[in-house]
C-alpha cells in the first residue's frame, strides 16, 4: 500500500466522528443520500470544533445564516469566509505547537495567504489526492519514471505550495531522474527552458514514461521555444502523464484555449488527451479537483461546491457563473472549511459531462476583479518575462 492511503486518525475521535467517517470513504466520487447525510453531520462536527477554539468562527456562527446552497445541502451551514481573509489574518483553530507545516501562497512579492495545518489536516489532503490517483491508476511503485517539474525547485525558506504540491506527487511513481524548471538560484529561482527541452529529448530517449508536473504556462513556453527553435515533435513513452496545476495566473496574455494547449501536447510530445489532466486547488482549500478522462473538475465525496452571486452573494443555479464557494470539514487546524473563492465559476451537474462519474463539476472562468493579491503563478509568470 502507498503509504499516503495508510489511515489517519482525526485530532479527536468522539467530537469528530462523522468527519473521520467521511474522510475515511475510498472510493473519490461516491454519491447517494447516505453520503449526503455523513457530510452534513461532518460539516455540524467542524463547525462546532471551530467555534471551540475561535471566537472569529463563534461569531460568524452566531450571524444571521447565510442562503443555503442546494449544492452543499439545504440543511448544512456555511458561513462565508473569502480566501482573501487567510492573506491578511493568521486564524488557529489549534495551538501553535501543533502546527506541522506551514505554506503560503504566493512567490517572493506580493501578499501572502498564511495556511497553517496539523498533521490530521495535511494528511487527510494527501489521502485524498492519493485515493484520486489510485482511482485513475496513476499509483505506480513498480514502474519508475521520469519527472519534469514545472515549479520551485526546492530551498530551505520556500514554503510555496506549488512547490510542496509537486513534489509531493512524486510519492505515486519512483523517480529516476527529475528536473525542476524553476531552478533555485539562491537568491530566487529563473526559468530554465532550454534544461526543460534537453530533459524532454532525453526523457523521449531514455525508454520511461515521463510525468510533467506544474504550472501549464511554462510547459506552454518550452512548447512554443522547441518549435522557434526548428526542433521536431517528439514521442514520450507510453504511459507518460501530464498533471497540471496553478493555472494561468498573472499571464492571461499568453494563456490559449484548454483544447488548443492539449492538442498542442499531444501534438509535440506525443502524449493523448486522456493523459492530459488539469487540477484545481489552493492553500486556502487542499481538497483535489482533477479532472476526467473529459476534461471536467468534478467533486469529490470529501467536499461540496456551489457557485454565489458576485454582488448578493446569494446561490446560483447550474450554469450560472459567479464566485466559486467550496465546503470540506476536512480542515482542523484553520476555520476554512467554507470557502469562497477569488475564482469565477460555473457549476454543473454530473450527468452533463459523459463520463462515468456522478458527482457535479465546475468550470473556471477566471479571477473576479483586478486585485494586488498575488499568487504562486503571478510570480511565477514573472520570470517569464524576457524569455521570448
Amino acid at each position: 500500500m502507498n503509504p499516503h492511503l495508510a489511515p489517519a486518525e482525526v485530532p479527536d475521535p468522539v467530537a469528530l466522528a462523522a468527519v473521520q467517517r467521511l474522510c475515511d470513504i475510498p472510493s473519490p466520487y461516491t454519491t447517494g443520500p447516505e453520503t449526503d447525510a455523513l457530510f452534513a453531520a461532518a460539516m455540524a462536527e467542524s463547525h462546532a470544533w471551530h467555534a471551540d477554539r475561535s471566537p472569529l468562527y463563534r461569531s460568524l456562527l452566531a450571524d444571521t445564516p447565510e442562503a443555503p446552497a442546494p449544492t452543499v445541502g439545504e440543511r448544512t451551514r456555511t458561513p462565508l469566509l473569502h480566501a482573501n481573509f487567510f492573506k491578511r489574518h493568521e486564524v488557529l483553530s489549534v495551538p501553535r505547537d501543533e502546527v506541522f507545516l506551514h505554506l503560503t501562497s504566493s512567490g517572493t512579492t506580493g501578499q501572502k495567504s498564511q495556511m497553517f495545518y496539523d498533521r490530521w489536516t495535511i494528511r487527510s489532503a494527501q489521502r485524498m489526492v492519493a485515493r484520486i490517483f489510485e482511482h485513475y491508476g496513476w499509483i505506480t511503485p513498480d514502474q519508475p519514471v521520469n519527472y519534469l517539474l514545472y515549479s520551485y525547485e526546492p530551498a530551505p525558506e520556500v514554503r510555496l505550495g506549488t512547490s510542496f504540491t509537486d513534489n509531493y506527487l512524486c510519492d505515486f511513481a519512483p523517480a529516476q531522474h527529475t528536473t525542476h524548471a524553476l531552478r533555485h538560484t539562491g537568491s530566487g529561482h529563473e526559468f530554465d527552458v532550454h534544461g526543460c527541452i534537453a530533459a524532454l529529448r532525453r526523457y523521449a530517449d531514455d525508454g520511461l514514461p515521463v510525468r510533467i508536473l506544474g504550472f501549464p504556462a511554462f510547459l506552454h513556453f518550452t512548447l512554443e521555444r522547441m518549435r522557434a527553435a526548428g526542433l521536431p515533435p517528439l514521442d514520450l513513452p507510453p504511459g507518460s502523464l501530464v498533471v497540471l496545476g496553478g493555472g494561468w495566473k498573472g499571464h492571461a496574455d499568453r494563456q490559449i484555449a484548454k483544447e488548443d494547449f492539449y492538442a498542442e501536447v499531444t501534438r509535440q510530445l506525443g502524449i493523448p488527451p486522456e493523459r492530459i489532466r488539469d487540477t484545481y486547488g489552493s492553500v486556502e482549500h487542499c481538497v483535489p479537483y482533477i479532472e476526467c478522462a473529459h476534461h471536467r473538475l468534478h467533486v469529490p465525496v470529501w467536499s461540496r461546491a456551489a457557485v454565489r452571486d458576485t454582488r448578493t452573494l446569494r446561490p446560483l443555479p447550474y450554469g450560472r457563473p459567479g464566485y466559486l464557494h467550496l465546503v470540506s470539514p476536512y480542515i482542523t487546524s484553520v476555520p476554512a472549511q467554507s470557502v469562497v473563492m477569488g475564482d469565477l465559476a460555473s457549476l454543473h451537474p454530473g450527468d452533463a459531462c459523459g463520463c462515468p462519474l456522478a458527482t457535479p463539476w465546475f468550470t473556471i472562468h477566471g479571477r473576479a476583479g483586478v486585485s494586488r493579491n498575488r499568487s504562486c503563478a503571478v510570480a511565477a509568470a514573472e520570470l517569464l518575462k524576457g524569455m521570448s
